[in-house]
């Protein structure tokens, strides 16, 4: 008879879990960023058809974000996830066999069809593992994989290029995930089948699901249907668009931005350019701090996100400060406010499908929003390949500084509380 140690406080396990592979994901498509410099000179790749290729991955990121989601709904998380990261760490080793841009462009496109699977995986984890009073801490936990991986990128990419050169670069980073995949599939099992979780936490995380049930829909209705007629999935996906080219500035154009404008060179970029994603993983942990002082203020939970997402709204216009720095150590230092306020604002909405819909939709509806997202990466990164040369940064960081501001009305004014069952 084989005894099965129990591990207290597991559901924080598997937060970190999510905060790894959210790593793993951003350390996989960062890799890019830094890389792009050399890339200049081997594969002859400008900023207009970087752009190409950053939009090659996020065209094939959204459009399988909704389907991602609708995979991990019907397969389940734990091989829906695993999936995912084995996909995608194949792609990324892919791209040191390139010797086009075109072929980089392919390569990129099947990294997106894999990390698609991200996000949705961790709204659905979340949902299945954590009350609603804890969720916007695990989130904000599980998202600041997103910028450590950016963070990591920098200085790890950095140095493995000077030392053995770009394709390197992609290999170790993608091979990585494989070990995670390993450890997923030792610990992650659903929570009523889990032989590591103790039956004390598996009441205390049924008895706060109570706390905020959602009505569940009939398993015949249409699962898309349900989610984009909600007023609900339309408060979190049109501020996440309007919220995401801030983010791309920082993950896809930041080195080039600091290279090209600030006269920085890659061994500079490797030792500064981790400092706002330093900054975004703050961002992601308040968001969750945020969130439960709104609460003990007496807002409730719905609320509370809301607050915070305001919040950190109002943090953005700094972004109109990265231009009128003096040099590129203030220029950073702007960046780094932009970086927290969206990753605070990004992680509150990550949380809200799993507050605000059936679980059998979680994922889904996650990755719908993600695709909305990605809409506004696509066209922001679009705009800056092809009008970069010509206005320089300062209109774009014009239009960073104000979007979320709009972003935060809606989210305030759209979202209302789910139905409860009676």
């Amino acid at each position: 008879m084989s005894f099965t140690p129990k591990i207290k406080g597991l559901r924080w396990y598997i937060a970190a879990l999510l905060m790894l592979v959210t790593t793993i994901n951003y350390l996989d498509r960062t890799s890019l960023s830094v890389a792009s410099i050399p890339l200049r000179k081997e594969l002859h790749i400008e900023e207009e058809q970087l752009s190409n290729i950053i939009n090659c991955f996020l065209l094939c990121y959204a459009i399988m974000q909704p389907l991602s989601g609708r995979i991990i709904d019907w397969l389940n998380t734990r091989w829906g996830f695993s999936l995912a990261v084995t996909w995608w760490s194949i792609a990324n080793i892919l791209h040191a066999f390139a010797r086009t841009p075109f072929t980089f462009g392919l390569f990129r496109g099947l990294l997106g069809v894999g990390e698609a699977g991200n996000f949705p995986g961790v709204a659905k984890t979340v949902s299945e593992w954590f009350p609603p009073k804890e969720r916007a801490m695990a989130t904000g936990i599980a998202n600041t994989g997103s910028a450590t991986g950016a963070l990591i990128a920098m200085p790890l990419v950095s140095w493995i290029i000077l030392k053995f050169g770009w394709q390197e670069a992609f290999v170790f980073t993608g091979a990585i995930g494989f070990i995670w995949v390993a450890v997923w599939l030792l610990l992650y099992q659903p929570l009523e089948r889990n032989r590591f979780v103790t039956s004390e936490e598996l009441d205390y995380i049924r008895k706060g699901q109570a706390e905020l049930p959602v009505e569940e829909s009939p398993q015949e209705k249409g699962v898309w249907r349900l989610v984009l007629r909600q007023a609900n999935f339309w408060g979190i996906a049109i501020p996440r668009l309007l919220a995401e080219p801030a983010w791309a500035f920082v993950a896809y154009w930041m080195p080039l931005y600091l290279f090209t404008q600030r006269g920085m060179d890659l061994k500079q970029i490797g030792m500064f350019a981790w400092i706002p994603f330093l900054a975004a993983d703050l961002g992601c942990l308040c968001a969750g701090f945020f969130s439960m002082a709104y609460q003990k203020l007496g807002l409730g939970v719905l609320n509370a996100r809301k607050a915070t997402f305001a919040t950190a709204a109002l943090i953005m216009p700094l972004t109109l400060l990265i231009s009128k720095a003096p040099t590129a150590h203030w220029a950073i230092v702007w960046i780094c406010c932009a970086a927290f306020g969206h990753s605070c604002l990004s992680s509150t909405a990550l949380t809200m499908p799993a507050d605000l819909f059936p679980r059998r939709t979680v994922a889904t509806t996650s990755g719908l929003t993600g695709s909305a997202a990605l809409v506004g990466g696509m066209a922001f990164t679009y705009v800056v390949g092809h009008l970069v040369k010509t206005v320089g940064y300062d209109p774009f960081f014009m239009v960073i500084a104000f979007l979320d501001i709009i972003g935060a009305f809606l989210f305030w004014t759209l979202l209302s509380k789910p139905k409860t069952t009676a």
